[in-house]
């Protein structure tokens, strides 16, 4: 069985967790080897669900923050084991898993090691499956089966942000707009209805569309309206009687997931509309004296998170929720993925002095 040693370096520790293959689906192996790496630590209760792994001190503290990150990575493309690089004059940790998001959970498992004594109680989370689908998120699993696992004060998720504070997430929102028409042979086609032609009304509002900037809680959040699939026609001489626009929004914290569904609604009246995928966001998370505490330890100005994020899950329970974490988001899922060497102690530093303040 693969193992890792907590006593290295933060740096040395993440090359050892991303070298341990955990693509979505075959965790079993990683989440095998921070067991083992926790068993000593008599602080610590430890508890396993599938291949989720939480870890929690109880030691009577005023409050409590819940840290997570995934372990599973997206599938490779030749690029394990890690290696060091020098990418323009700065020292990279190359491969998969590097960015998204090993490194943050290879300093959360020291850290979960290291600190007996924090100044907060401290959960744990190291979890399955977050690049898949939603209905296998090792995350949402907890939150079903054991939601008492995940209550706290404040919850950090350790998705890369290049070491800054970011808050929140947009939600999420995925439709099929239908038209509909009729078959005809395309030698008569005044004798059918063309319904792709009916959809050239859906893509004119979506071309037009100005996405709005949206302040919540003194954040901003960018939205986004973007057709992202179309499909239609059955053969190359019959008018096609169905046309599906695929349509995704990606909205602030302020709308509520029903708010969204109708407003995108409200720009396609008349039009056939199934929701796909819906998932809200989360607002920023810093009306709490510990994110405040946590952003004066890290430093610098807290910015939104525009994708979705696991954080949306924390704040459904209602915990507030930030990301946290080393590596450049952008480079997530790349074949050159690579998180610059520095970051990964400045993290480290970072999250510790935060635990550990007075």
């Amino acid at each position: 069985m693969p193992s890792l040693d907590v006593t290295a370096s933060s740096i040395e520790l993440t090359r050892q967790l991303c070298d341990i293959e955990s693509v979505s689906g075959d965790e079993k192996a990683v989440a095998d080897a921070i067991e083992a790496a926790l068993a000593g630590a008599a602080h610590l209760e430890v508890v396993r669900d599938g291949d989720a792994i939480v870890a929690r001190t109880n030691l009577g503290r005023a409050q409590r923050v819940v840290i997570a990150g995934h372990i599973d990575t997206v599938p490779l493309n030749d690029n394990l084991p890690t290696r060091f690089e020098t990418v323009d004059d700065v020292e990279v940790l190359w491969g998969r898993g590097t960015v998204d998001m090993k490194a943050g959970s290879a300093v959360h498992l020291k850290l979960a090691v290291e600190l007996t004594e924090p100044s907060v109680d401290v959960t744990w989370v190291w979890y399955d499956h977050e690049e898949v689908a939603d209905a296998l998120n090792g995350l949402g699993r907890l939150v079903r089966n054991r939601p008492e696992l995940l209550t706290g004060d404040l919850a950090i998720l350790g998705e890369p942000t290049d070491n800054g504070i970011e808050g929140g997430c947009n939600g999420n929102l995925r439709v099929a707009l239908t038209t509909r028409g009729q078959r005809a042979h395309s030698a008569r086609a005044w004798m059918g209805s063309n319904a792709i032609h009916k959809a050239g009304a859906i893509l004119q509002t979506l071309a037009a569309f100005q996405p709005e900037d949206v302040e919540v809680d003194g954040l901003v959040y960018k939205e986004g309206l973007n057709a992202v699939g179309v499909t239609g026609g059955v053969a190359g001489n019959v008018i096609p009687d169905e046309c599906v626009v695929t349509v995704n929004f990606r909205f602030a914290p302020s709308r509520s997931p029903e708010q969204a569904v109708e407003y995108v609604r409200a720009l396609f009246p008349g039009v056939e509309l199934e929701v796909l995928d819906l998932a809200a966001g989360a607002r920023p998370g810093f009306d709490s004296a510990m994110s405040q505490e946590l952003l004066a330890a890290v430093g610098g100005e807290p910015r939104a998170k525009f994708g979705w994020t696991d954080v949306a899950r924390f704040s459904a329970l209602g915990v507030p929720a930030i990301n946290y974490g080393p590596g450049d988001p952008t480079l997530a899922h790349k074949d050159d993925e690579r998180v610059p060497v520095a970051q990964i102690p400045e993290f480290e530093r970072g999250l510790r002095a935060w635990l550990t303040r007075g």
